[in-house]
């Protein structure tokens, strides 16, 4: 994860010109049941904030903070949104930073979408049939045009080139493809035209477009090229085209036939590893581990501090360990946890600087190293505790220490994070909490063995 993207890096936005309300239709419409809510929520924001001529390079922690995403999230729907055609990304590293520039791609007419067989099948299988039949009747009102025959005029039946002296540059520049990204190079068409003579199939029959299009299909219904030769031949016309919505039947019948009479559907190939990891049961300090990772700092710290905003100082000193410093959001984050539980609830900025210190030069990368680091050196960092204050009025504490024999502990905020603020203590309930937070750090390893 932490070579695709990092809150630190930096990107800037390039939007087609002016996105309308009907393209915004269609992202919720058509595009999110696909991708879901997060990559439409990142499309829409990258859409907002780019629209903002002043905007100019910003960093993922931004994202993070207005999406409320954690940075593999961020990514993940980012991919989406690069799968399906509505983002294409640029990347530049250099020696110590990496910017990405996300340019925007217009979602595709309605027509076209229902045009595209992995597109419009995708739809339907999350959809169904009801409301897929609702969509396209709002989006593409059908005409009757039975009776007419077309005689609209091709580009090159009106057009015919004058000169060709033209900068060579020009001739490099290409448009970008309407569509999502799909490389139909990678079907065997050799295979696929060894086993279909001149006479039976004429090489003009197989265009571009319809190239592509048997390139979809074959990977939509898993058909091997000696397959896709029977659905080509069952739908050649009379006048030995392929036509569009022939190939498509065609294709669909002999799924039908031969495999399946449920329409096929599309996974996403980077979930399988978060899908396995949710079947398996977490102990609590994963459960901790994994909320460490996946949160950002501002969120920790009002976690911490039962719902209540955190003050501008301690939410500037975490943004400044994160910017400033690079230091991974987990690392931040448990760093943030075992200041403050070792400290009545503060965050002396000197000792956090120089226990974080400590670990940049350890190199930390997640949570779980910070987490580990913190135990073996927690009578270094007592001492480092003890030095910073002007009184040595807290007994020194044994954090993140497991009891021996026993189901790891975590501290009980983590389980109220969801409580919403707490009230203006009084000073009884300020006794009770001093009293809960001296069972809190003992739970944590006052007597048990470091692991």
């Amino acid at each position: 994860m932490y070579k695709e993207l990092l809150a630190t890096d930096h990107f800037e936005i390039t939007l087609p010109q002016a996105l309308s309300t009907n393209e915004r239709q269609l992202l919720t419409l058509f595009y999110q049941p696909l991708t879901g809510p997060d990559p439409i929520s990142l499309y829409l924001t990258l859409w907002a904030e780019g629209e903002d001529d002043a905007t100019g390079t910003m960093t993922h922690y931004y994202l993070m903070n207005v999406l409320g995403m954690p940075v593999r999230t961020i990514f993940e729907a980012r991919i989406a949104l690069e799968a399906i055609g509505l983002l294409r990304t640029w990347r530049k590293d250099e020696q110590d930073s990496r910017t990405f520039i996300y340019e925007l791609v217009r979602p595709l007419e309605a027509r076209d979408f229902f045009a595209d067989p992995l597109l419009s099948m995708f739809l339907f299988s999350k959809i169904g049939e009801q409301a897929y039949r609702k969509l396209r009747n709002r989006f593409c009102k059908q005409v009757d045009k039975r009776g007419y025959s077309e005689v609209t005029r091709t580009f090159t039946d009106v057009y015919k080139p004058v000169h060709t002296n033209v900068p060579q540059d020009i001739l490099d520049e290409r448009d970008i493809e309407q569509g999502y990204p799909f490389y139909y190079e990678q079907f065997d068409f050799e295979l696929l035209c060894a086993g279909l003579s001149e006479q039976l199939v004429p090489s003009s029959a197989l265009t571009a477009e319809a190239r592509l299009l048997i390139a979809k299909l074959a990977f939509l219904y898993k058909l091997s090229p000696l397959e896709m030769q029977k659905v080509v031949v069952l739908a050649l016309d009379d006048t030995m085209r392929l036509p569009v919505e022939r190939l498509k039947k065609a294709a669909a019948d002999y799924y039908k036939i031969t495999v399946s009479k449920d329409a096929p559907k599309l996974a996403k190939t980077f979930e399988q590893q978060s899908k396995a990891s949710t079947e398996v049961k977490r102990s609590k300090e994963q459960e901790l581990l994994h909320y460490l990772e996946n949160t950002p700092p501002i969120q920790v710290l009002r976690d911490i501090n039962n719902g209540k905003e955190p003050i501008p100082a301690s939410v500037q000193l975490a943004e400044d360990l994160v910017m400033k410093h690079n230091i991974p959001i987990g690392v931040v984050n448990v760093l943030l946890e075992y200041v403050m539980l070792t400290t009545d609830m503060r965050l002396p900025t000197k000792y956090v600087e120089k226990i974080a210190d400590h670990w940049i030069r350890k190199n930390l990368k997640t949570a779980k190293e910070a987490m580990d680091l913190a135990r073996q050196e927690r009578d270094k960092y007592a001492k480092w505790k003890a030095e910073n204050e002007s009184k040595a009025n807290t007994p020194q504490k044994q954090v993140y220490k497991k009891a021996s024999g026993r189901e790891e502990k975590v501290p009980d905020w983590f389980y109220k994070r969801d409580e919403g603020p707490s009230q203006a203590p009084t000073t009884a309930t300020a006794v009770d909490f001093e009293a809960e937070r001296q069972k809190i750090l003992q739970k944590l390893g006052q007597d048990g063995q470091v692991n």
